[in-house]
């Protein structure tokens, strides 16, 4: 879908560079998260390839075709939904989602897709009245209102309750299985793990890494397992290798004659990742 090589930018009061020679790809039909922490390049790459910033360096193609040589078509192909939901405060949800549906050629259902997210029943209300979830699922509705091949989503699930939170992922999940491609950023890891095929890594505007969220979880994690078990009224545990473990008498031997609690491999997660990679705790980011 989109294919970034080369890609450099500098903002014209900074003196070195915000973005460093990024090389990666969104193949169609993934979800690919784009993680890294404050100030590492995610929303100014993100703003490169949605064409709102143009001044960069580097060569971006998207269906094979640079970047730069579309006009408002790419307009079509596309729906963003940024982190701050922006509306018009003052008009109506119903108002609001009109105004936009003007400007594209194809548009969506927009009554099912408000009553999923549950906005129909508050669409003649003002935006200016709606709580943040509320303008969160409305950033969505306006995001998907054209029938895009392509979603950009920044950090879509940020202040929004575990059920909506699971509908709006539902929601970015059917998307994809629809043929969609999705561009994500989020600092909820557990959503990141959820949904994306691959997650990028990007710290002081460079690709640390790139892989699956499996792969990336083997590669940092312990090949190993650990079992908690009791004993004489007490939790104990032990941990032994992944390595030749069906060979492993003790391991059998605790399987077959202890009260078993818990068994937990030694993968890691992607928030441990994030800290290693980037050097940056996500407490100090949220």
């Amino acid at each position: 879908m989109f294919k970034v090589e080369n890609l450099e930018f500098k903002y014209t009061k900074n003196q070195s560079n915000v973005l460093n020679g990024l090389n990666f790809e969104i193949k169609e039909g993934e979800i690919f998260g784009f993680l890294g922490p404050s100030g590492a390049g995610k929303s100014t790459t993100q703003k490169i390839i949605i064409k709102i910033l143009e001044d960069y360096k580097g060569k971006i193609l998207y269906k094979d075709k640079d970047l730069k040589s579309y006009g408002n078509e790419f307009y079509e192909d596309i729906g963003v939904s940024f982190e701050m939901p922006v509306h018009f405060s003052k008009m109506t949800a119903m108002e609001n989602i009109n105004f936009f549906l003007k400007l594209y050629k194809n548009n969506e259902d927009i009554e099912l897709l408000m009553k999923r997210l549950g906005l129909w029943e508050d669409r003649n209300k003002l935006v200016g009245e709606f709580s943040k979830g509320m303008k969160i699922r409305l950033n969505l509705v306006r995001a998907l209102l054209n029938k895009p091949k392509m979603l950009f989503l920044d950090e879509p699930t940020n202040g929004l309750d575990p059920a909506n939170a699971m509908i709006m992922k539902d929601i970015i999940r059917e998307f994809k299985n629809n043929g969609g491609t999705v561009f994500i950023t989020s600092h909820i890891m557990s959503d990141i793990d959820q949904l994306c095929d691959r997650v990028a890594f990007i710290v002081n505007g460079e690709i640390k890494e790139i892989d699956s969220p499996r792969n990336l979880k083997i590669r940092y994690g312990k090949r190993t397992v650990k079992v908690e078990y009791k004993e004489d009224n007490q939790i104990k545990s032990k941990e032994y290798p992944l390595t030749e473990i069906s060979e492993n008498r003790d391991f059998i031997d605790i399987i077959k004659s202890k009260d078993i609690e818990t068994i937990h491999s030694g993968e890691t997660t992607l928030e441990d990742i994030f800290i290693k990679v980037t050097g940056v705790n996500l407490d100090n980011e949220s």
